[in-house]
């Protein structure tokens, strides 16, 4: 059985134009959702579940981040993404390539769960697990702003492992779900991908403008090419299913539904 963790990363290095004006004078995992802010409902569900240390790799605006930390309570510490501008999530998460072993949870920095979404995901022992939204399709019902193409689905294989993750991975009409950017990695899995890394940082070096996956250049990869890349390297990678019960929040418009969401099941989300 994969041991528990008790570390968080969160990747929130990004300059979030598209909830601007929102983000004009804050990080994007600042902006408050139902009077809170995004980076404290991730903190209150880690929590819950007995995470006590939290690295939060921060980019644009990080000073804020750093004047408004009294506001997180305990744990919480800070890794500087400096190329955050030129670079994507899966550079960003290895910024704070130092903290990246034993086990942890990691997860983006846009995104709100309840509680039991963290507790789905800590229920599973296996290497490297992703939560995945089998309702996803309901999520995007009317989110003009953000369309279904833009979703990390993903697929399974026969036996039921991940065996496609990511953007355009396949049509949406095909998918089993929605990898919603919330995902656990056993010290094991934590070594693998730490170990891939490395190897990547070789094979790519003088050459960070190369295709990776499906990323147009790996120097702005994302986690899920990084998640592909270790699937199709023979790594096991296991879905967590839920139905709903988290947001994106990418847009204005995500917020403005995220809010309403939160209103009408308030006790849901406490």
């Amino acid at each position: 059985m994969s041991d528990r963790p008790s570390k968080a990363i969160i990747v929130a290095a990004g300059m979030g134009r598209r909830l601007s004006p929102y983000t004009d004078e804050m990080p994007k995992c600042l902006v408050p959702v139902a009077e809170r802010p995004m980076l404290l409902w991730q903190l209150d569900a880690f929590r819950a579940h007995g995470v006590t240390d939290f690295v939060v790799v921060r980019g644009y605006l990080g000073d804020v981040l750093e004047r408004r930390a009294g506001e997180l309570g305990p744990g919480v510490r800070f890794v500087d993404n400096a190329a955050y501008k030129t670079n994507n999530i899966l550079h960003s998460l290895f910024c704070a390539e130092d903290e990246l072993e034993g086990a942890f949870l990691v997860t983006y920095g846009d995104i709100i769960y309840t509680p039991d979404v963290v507790d789905k995901l800590m229920a599973d022992d296996s290497d490297i697990a992703l939560v995945i939204d089998r309702d996803f399709r309901d999520i995007y019902d009317g989110r003009t702003e953000h369309p279904l193409e833009e979703a990390e689905v993903a697929d399974l294989t026969p036996d039921g492992l991940v065996r496609r993750v990511g953007k355009r991975a396949l049509p949406p009409a095909d998918a089993w779900g929605e990898f919603i950017g919330l995902a656990k990695l056993s010290s094991a899995g934590a070594a693998a991908m730490s170990a891939a890394w490395r190897a990547l940082r070789v094979e790519y070096a003088g050459r960070e403008g190369d295709p990776f996956q499906r990323a147009p250049a790996f120097r702005v990869a994302y986690l899920t090419d990084m998640l592909q890349h270790l699937i199709d390297d023979g790594h096991p990678v296991s879905p967590v299913a839920i139905r709903g019960h988290w947001r994106e929040i990418d847009t204005v418009q995500d917020l403005e539904r995220a809010r309403a969401l939160i209103r009408s099941a308030e006790e849901e989300w406490k």
